[in-house]
């Protein structure tokens, strides 16, 4: 019996100290908002990405993973690089190809033959 009146007053007292926190604690208005986290250390916009930009790259926590923005965002900029990086490589290889393509030309004067 005294352990089942124990229980009853502890329950009163942990009833009364939650009521009394959330009715008269703080202020009367409700928590602000936090602002949601963004991307902190974006890719460098005034130069080309490099492979330590896309290691150090580290994405805040979503409620379900990450935010999908932040990732399409980062994505779509290396993307680009990588589509531009490989128009340029087929360009230098297709003028490499033009150069080893025609071979050292002979100036030679016109109607001057070897025999």
């Amino acid at each position: 019996m005294l352990m089942f009146l124990f229980l009853v007053v502890a329950l009163a007292v942990v009833v009364a100290a939650v009521t009394l926190a959330v009715v008269g604690g703080g202020e009367s208005a409700p928590l602000p908002e936090a602002a949601p986290e963004r991307l902190t250390d974006p890719l460098p916009a005034d130069r080309p990405v490099g492979g330590a930009d896309v290691e150090s790259l580290r994405f805040p926590l979503a409620p379900r993973g990450y935010r999908m923005a932040d990732v399409d965002d980062a994505l779509g900029r290396i993307a680009a690089e990588l589509a531009e990086r490989d128009a340029r490589i087929a360009d230098l290889e297709s003028a490499l190809a033009g150069a080893r393509g025609t071979g050292p030309t002979r100036l030679d004067k016109p109607g001057t033959e070897e025999a």
